[in-house]
C-alpha cells in the first residue's frame, strides 16, 4: 500500500500506511533552520494494542520461519536498498539542521549497522534457529545425560524508543540485532526527527522484502503502549534519564516481565594525558577529536564530550588551538548551503534548553572561553550571512572551571555544541574525575604513555561502557570518541543507563532467552542441530563423498590404527625442525612430569589423523577452512597405535554460496582406546553432488 501524500506524518501499522482521521492536535514540526512546517505528526485514535498482536502473531511466524541466516541476508539487502536512495535521506535530514558530514555518521551509519549484522550473522551464527551458548556440560559417568546452554528468541515484540538526534542510526542499531534475532521491531522515533524515520522505513517497505510484521513504525505518541506489554516483549530506550525512570517504573517492566534497556544521559570525558603537549600527535589528535565531538551534530550526541580534562598546565594552550580549529573549519548555518559545516539544533526548544543549562553551568562557577550565548551570525540557504533571527543556532562554547570538581559540571549536560575544561595535577586527580560523571558512555584518553594509560584503565573503566586510548598510531584511523562501533557495546553503567546495545552478537542475544537443556546426546542433537558425543552415528560410504544435499548430521568414519615408531617421530622432527626435548631427548622427556619418555609431536599426530579419515580423490569437499579446539590429551609414545572416529557434527549451508560449512568431531584414541586428542575439522563443502572427469 502506498504511503499517502499528505503534511500528516503517517505510521505505518498493520502492514499498512495509518493516519489519524482527526489530527487537530497534532504536533507541528518545523525546519530547524527556517523554522518552516516539514509536517504534522499526531496519533490520535492509533490501535496500539492491535499492532503489538500483529507483531507477536504475523510478524513472529514470518521472522520465525527464517534461519538466522536468511534474516542477515535480508538485513544486508535493506542495506543496499537505502544506499541507493540515501541521498534523499540526506536532503531530508537537512531540515533536521544536519549537515552532509552529520549524515555520514546519521545514515549511512544506520546503513553500515545493516551492512555489519548482515555480515557477522552469517559468519558467527549458525544458519539455523538456535544459538549454543558454550561447551557441553556431561552430567554423568556415562555420557548419557548432558547439558547445554541454548538461545532461543524471545517470543514478544521489541519496542524501539529512539532520541531525535540520530532518526536513523539510533533507530537501526536496534532493528538490526533485533531482525536478525528473529524478533519483530515497533519503532517509535521522537518527534523533532520522525520525518526521517518515516522515509527509511518507507524506503524498506517499498522493496517487497521486509517479512510481514517485522516492522512496524508509529509517528508521534504512544500513550498507553505499556499497559499492553507483557512478558516476551522488550524494551530498548534512549533518552534522558528522567524519562528512563518514568518507563522503567510501569508495571509491565516492575512485575510484568517486560525486558527493559536504556542508553540515557552521559556527561563523558576526554582526558588530555600529561605527556600530550603541545606539538605531540596525541595534542594535535586531542584537539581535532574536541572540535569533531563539538560540532557533529551541532554537539547533539549521546557521546559527544562533555568534559575536557586536561593538565593545569595546558589549559591555556587547549583553548587557544581549538579557538583557531574553530576559526579555520566552523562555518555555522543553514546546512541546504554547501558552505555550511555545523547546523543548528533540532528545534528552538532544544537551543532554549541547551542556552538554560550553560547558564546553569555558569552560575556555577563557569566562566565562557570561548563563543557566546547571543544568537550568532549565520549563514543561510542562499549564501547570504545575517544574525539569527530564526533558527535554533548555538555557536560551539567552551567553558572553563577553575574548580574541576565544581558538582554542576559534573551533573548538567548542555546537550548541544557546549563542552567544559576541567584541570587536574596528576592522573589520579584526572581518574576521579572522569568518575564523578556518575557512568558514561564513553571516555577517551589521548597518551603515548602506557603506565599513563594503564592508570586511567584500572580506575575508570568500571564508570564506562567504552574507553578510546588515542595516540599517534590511531590517531588517523581510529573512529573518534564519538562514534560507537557495531561490533562493540554501546551503553554505560550509572547515569548512563546501565544497558548495552550492539556489541555484536551480544546484542543479538539480548532479544533472546537464555536456557539450560538437558537431556540425552540423542535429544540434544535433534533439538540443536549439532550433533553429540553418545548420539546415533552412521558408517558407511565415506562422507567425504556426500555433498550437503546428502551428508546428514552422524555421518562417521572410523579409520584404521597406524603404529607410531620413534623413525617417525625423530623424522617428522628433523623435517619440520621442531626439536622440542620431549620429542628428541630421552632422559630429558622422562624427567618431565607429563610424559613417559620420548613421545610423538601432537602436530604429527593431527597430520597423520587427517592422512587416515581424507578421501584423496576429488568430490565435494572443496578446501578445510580450519581446525578449532584442539586439544591433547594422553601423550602417544614411540610403539602405540593411533586411530581416529571423524563425524559430521554440524552441517551449515551458505544461503548465498554454492558451498557450506561442515564442522566434523574428530577425535584420536590409541590402542587401549584411551583419549589422545580432540579437536573439530573445519571443511568446506559443495551443495550438491560433484561432477568428476573421468
Amino acid at each position: 500500500m502506498e504511503r499517502p501524500v499528505t503534511d500528516l506524518l503517517p505510521s505505518y501499522l498493520r502492514g499498512q500506511w495509518w493516519t489519524p482521521t482527526d489530527a487537530s492536535t497534532g504536533a507541528v514540526v518545523r525546519d530547524a533552520s527556517t523554522g518552516e512546517t516539514v509536517c504534522r505528526v499526531s496519533t490520535a485514535g492509533v490501535d496500539l494494542e492491535g499492532a503489538l498482536e500483529h507483531a507477536r502473531t504475523v510478524g513472529q511466524a514470518s521472522l520465525g520461519a527464517l534461519t538466522f541466516h536468511q534474516r542477515a541476508v535480508l538485513l544486508k539487502q535493506f542495506a543496499q536498498a537505502l544506499t541507493e536512495r540515501k541521498q534523499e535521506l540526506y536532503d531530508l535530514s537537512k531540515s533536521a539542521g544536519s549537515t552532509e558530514r552529520d549524515s555520514l555518521n546519521d545514515v549511512d551509519g544506520g546503513i553500515g549497522v545493516l551492512f555489519t549484522y548482515s555480515s557477522k550473522g552469517r559468519r558467527e551464527l549458525p544458519n539455523g534457529r538456535v544459538y549454543l551458548d558454550g561447551p557441553v556440560e556431561v552430567l554423568s559417568k556415562d555420557g548419557s545425560f548432558l547439558g547445554r546452554h541454548v538461545y532461543t528468541r524471545l517470543p514478544g515484540v521489541a519496542v524501539q524508543i529512539n532520541a531525535f538526534n540520530f532518526p536513523m542510526w539510533g533507530a537501526l542499531e536496534k532493528f538490526a540485532p533485533a531482525f536478525l534475532a528473529g524478533v519483530p521491531s515497533l519503532v517509535k522515533p521522537a518527534t523533532p526527527t520522525a520525518y526521517v524515520a518515516e522515509a527509511w522505513v518507507r524506503i524498506l517497505v517499498e522493496t517487497g522484502l521486509l517479512p510481514d510484521g517485522s516492522l512496524q513504525l508509529v509517528s508521534g505518541s504512544v500513550p498507553g503502549l505499556f499497559d499492553h506489554l507483557r512478558l516476551g516483549d522488550i524494551v530498548g530506550f534512549t533518552g534522558s534519564a528522567s524519562t528512563a525512570d518514568s518507563l522503567r517504573s510501569h508495571a509491565s517492566v516492575q512485575t510484568g516481565g517486560v525486558r527493559f534497556t536504556n542508553e540515557t544521559d552521559s556527561i563523558n570525558a576526554s582526558v588530555l594525558g600529561p605527556d600530550a603537549v603541545p606539538g605531540t600527535p596525541e595534542f594535535d589528535a586531542y584537539v581535532r577529536q574536541l572540535l569533531v565531538e563539538m560540532t557533529t551534530k551541532a554537539g547533539q550526541k549521546c557521546t559527544a564530550i562533555r568534559r575536557a580534562i586536561v593538565p593545569a598546565g595546558q589549559v591555556d594552550a587547549l583553548v587557544e588551538a581549538l579557538r583557531a580549529k574553530i576559526a579555520e573549519r566552523v562555518v555555522l548555518g543553514d546546512p541546504h548551503a554547501a558552505s555550511v559545516t555545523m547546523g543548528p539544533l533540532v528545534s528552538l526548544a532544544q537551543r532554549d534548553e541547551v542556552l538554560r543549562s550553560v547558564a546553569e553551568l555558569e552560575a556555577e562557577g563557569g566562566r565562557l572561553l570561548l563563543g557566546s550565548t547571543a544568537a550568532p551570525a549565520v549563514v543561510r540557504a542562499d549564501g547570504t550571512t545575517s544574525v539569527a533571527e530564526q533558527g535554533a543556532f548555538v555557536e560551539p562554547i567552551l567553558i572553563g572551571f577553575t574548580d574541576a570538581a565544581a558538582p554542576a559540571v559534573h551533573r548538567v549536560e548542555a546537550f548541544g555544541p557546549v563542552a567544559s575544561v576541567l584541570p587536574y595535577d596528576t592522573v589520579e586527580e584526572a581518574a576521579d574525575l572522569v568518575s564523578l560523571g556518575g557512568g558514561s558512555l564513553v571516555t577517551s584518553v589521548a597518551t603515548n604513555d602506557p603506565a599513563v594509560a594503564a592508570t586511567l584503565l584500572s580506575r575508570t573503566a568500571a564508570y564506562n561502557g567504552r574507553i578510546l586510548f588515542l595516540d599517534r598510531d590511531d590517531a588517523r584511523t581510529s573512529t573518534g570518541h564519538g562514534a560507537p562501533v557495531p561490533h562493540l557495546v554501546h551503553g554505560g553503567p550509572g547515569r548512563a543507563g546501565g544497558g548495552e546495545e550492539l556489541g555484536g552478537i551480544r546484542a543479538v542475544l539480548h532479544h533472546m532467552q537464555r536456557t539450560a537443556v538437558q537431556g540425552s546426546p540423542e535429544m540434544l542433537t535433534a533439538l540443536t542441530g549439532v550433533w553429540h558425543q553418545g548420539a546415533a552415528s552412521r558408517t558407511g560410504r565415506h562422507p567425504f563423498r556426500k555433498s550437503l544435499a546428502e551428508l546428514a548430521i552422524g555421518d562417521q568414519i572410523v579409520s584404521e590404527s597406524r603404529r607410531v615408531t620413534l623413525e617417525d617421530i625423530e623424522t617428522f622432527a628433523n623435517f619440520t625442525g621442531d626439536l622440542f626435548y620431549a620429542h628428541m631427548d630421552e632422559e630429558a622427556a622422562a624427567a618431565n612430569p607429563f610424559f613417559p619418555g620420548r613421545v610423538a609431536h601432537g602436530y604429527l599426530l593431527v597430520s597423520w589423523a587427517a592422512g587416515l579419515f581424507v578421501d584423496p580423490d576429488p568430490g565435494p569437499v572443496l578446501a578445510n577452512s580450519g581446525l578449532e579446539n584442539l586439544r591433547f590429551v594422553t601423550p602417544v609414545s614411540p610403539g602405540d597405535d593411533i586411530r581416529v572416529v571423524l563425524t559430521a557434527k554440524q552441517i551449515t549451508p551458505r544461503e548465498t554460496d554454492a558451498y557450506g560449512e561442515v564442522r566434523w568431531d574428530a577425535v584420536i584414541r590409541n590402542q587401549d582406546d584411551e583419549l589422545v586428542a580432540t579437536y573439530d575439522v573445519l571443511t568446506l563443502v559443495a551443495k550438491e553432488p560433484v561432477e568428476v572427469a573421468p
